[in-house]
């Protein structure tokens, strides 16, 4: 029962997130830590998202700007150590409140965000990926900096998909082998991400099929609202 639901859950999030360009982890991260707990959903949820990852920077890569998305990945490699750290040492009931006040934010954010912003100094693209990198340690969810970093920068649509899919790639390789070194990386773990991996594909495959044809302003809407009300169930659940 548990493997079918961790299935459907990727399916849905990889689907997401070939679309849009993010929203893996965001979708995925709470509800597998609501079913696993966080210590489990943590290494499991990077190893899936690298998967995803990895084949949408394959689908991207014409796109990607080489420069952003170093200096993003040099800042994030120096805040994954403190992520792992915080996963690690800290209370799963803290770490699950932070993770739900991050997703409202986040959500909050994309919802409401005003519009014709002046560009953003590309210096802030340390403080993002450092920060981003932070995020991916402890949550697997390093998105939300560099998604506000990318859209104060105004990124094109393509830009900013390669750009996030190559800086989460980059980041997911890290975070796994940190959890390997870490021996986080459970038999359970795996066997429930060989699980998975059909829906991953899947939902991959049936992304590519309707990318076109589907309105990105209201998906994009829909998807914040989801993330808003897991951030909140988290915070129930802590309550």
């Amino acid at each position: 029962m548990t493997g079918m639901l961790i299935a459907t859950l990727v399916f849905f999030a990889a689907f997401v997130q070939s679309l849009s360009g993010f929203g893996f982890a965001v979708l995925i991260m709470p509800l597998v830590t609501l079913m696993l707990g966080l210590r489990t959903a943590a290494p499991l949820v990077a190893a899936i998202a690298l998967t995803v990852y990895a084949i949408n920077v394959l689908r991207f890569r014409h796109a990607i700007n080489r420069g952003e998305v170093l200096r993003l990945a040099a800042a994030s490699a120096l805040g994954i150590p403190v992520g792992i750290w915080i996963l690690s040492s800290l209370d799963e009931g803290l770490v699950q409140q932070v993770l739900g006040l991050m997703l409202i934010t986040f959500a909050l954010y994309n919802l409401v965000r005003p519009a014709g912003q002046r560009v953003l100094s590309r210096y802030w693209v340390y403080p993002s990926g450092f920060l981003a990198g932070c995020l991916g340690g402890a949550y697997n969810t390093p998105g939300p900096p560099a998604i506000v970093y990318g859209t104060l920068r105004r990124w094109s649509r393509d830009e900013f998909r390669a750009a996030l899919q190559t800086l989460f790639l980059i980041n997911a390789t890290l975070v796994v082998a940190s959890h390997f070194l870490a021996r986080h990386m459970t038999v359970q773990i795996l066997d429930l991400y060989l699980y998975a991996l059909p829906a991953l594909g899947l939902g991959i495959f049936l992304a590519s099929r309707v990318d076109r044809k589907v309105n990105r302003y209201h998906f994009r809407i829909l998807v914040n609202i989801m993330v808003l009300l897991l951030g909140g169930a988290l915070l129930l659940r802590v309550g």
